[in-house]
């Protein structure tokens, strides 16, 4: 079972890393993409609903993270599965997101 906790920690590792822009495009009073946006994921949502939208991924990671298994940040494994879901949906949204907010892709100039 412990390859199922690194999957968790993976996962929580992703929800932690959306938590960052949503939280502080909110609390700089920004506008931000949010799937409950019109377009979902295009549009802008109010600095209000990205609060609330990062709290909620806070939330989820907590839960991924702290109450699954026995997460040890001195642990290779558990260390390298969380920076792993950091990683993979910072890229994500600097590709995602970049096109709408003035960021390069990858490849791309």
């Amino acid at each position: 079972m412990p390859w199922l906790y690194l999957v968790a920690y993976v996962f929580g590792g992703a929800f932690l890393g959306n938590a960052v822009p949503h939280l502080v495009s909110g609390m700089m009073g920004q506008p931000f993409q949010t799937p409950f946006a019109k377009p979902p994921g295009q549009g802008l949502s109010s600095s209000s609903v990205n609060v609330l939208w990062g709290y909620a991924n806070l939330a989820v990671a907590y839960l991924l993270v702290c109450r699954v298994g026995d997460f040890e940040l001195r642990n290779g494994p558990d260390a390298t599965a969380l920076g792993l879901g950091l990683f993979l949906i910072a890229l994500l949204s600097a590709r995602q997101f970049g096109r709408f907010n003035g960021g390069n892709t990858l490849g791309r100039s």
